[in-house]
């Protein structure tokens, strides 16, 4: 199939969030879910490997989808369709949904990625990098704040999509996984948030 050394020569340097090290994490953890849950693993792993090759552009998914037809169109045909619907599928809240559990499976390990500890400083870098303020106050974060306030921070992030993520989840291994790294994450920015007021 793709090595891991031939998928990162596919990758252009990108950010914190998003480089050659959140493809990593994204394989390590669809193995995992895939070992589990009985999916097929060089359909997951390749799709791991391959998910974000067009990272940057407009429908990535679909995107990288086409790109991993034309890099692995020597293998079966059947094969090739399971990794690009994977690729496809992967992105929160963008159709199409995934329909085969090799697809559940990539797409729940891009999920988690996004959440826990790594969830927090991936939010943190992003913004960050997009010259957003450190914190706002969790009780002033709503759908008014977003639209005239200070921009989108990882307090942002972390209200309108990351304490939403586990809810999005396919498989049970994935869910099992979630459950600390929702708690872990519920806590930081309560915490964050605590400190920053002088209270902790």
């Amino acid at each position: 199939m793709i090595t891991i050394e031939e998928a990162r020569q596919l990758y252009a340097a990108g950010d914190a969030a998003h480089d050659f090290d959140h493809v990593l994490r994204v394989l390590a953890l669809a193995e995992r879910i895939a070992q589990a849950e009985g999916a097929d693993m060089a359909v997951v792993r390749t799709a791991a490997l391959l998910h974000d090759i067009a990272h940057g552009e407009p429908e990535h998914h679909r995107r990288g989808a086409e790109r991993a037809r034309q890099l692995l169109a020597s293998q079966p045909p059947a094969f090739v369709e399971a990794v690009a619907h994977a690729i496809e599928a992967h992105r929160f809240r963008c159709e199409p949904q995934p329909r085969t559990l090799e697809a559940q499976v990539v797409s729940d390990a891009d999920k988690l990625d996004a959440i826990g500890a790594v969830g927090v400083a991936r939010a943190f870098a992003h913004t960050a990098q997009q010259g957003q303020r450190l914190f706002v106050p969790l009780d002033e974060v709503d759908e008014a704040s977003l639209a005239s306030g200070p921009g989108h921070t990882a307090v942002h992030e972390f209200v309108f999509k990351l304490s939403r993520l586990r809810d999005f989840l396919y498989t049970h291994t994935a869910r099992e996984i979630a459950r600390g790294r929702h708690e872990f994450m519920v806590d930081f920015f309560r915490r964050l948030d605590a400190e920053v007021r002088g209270q902790a």
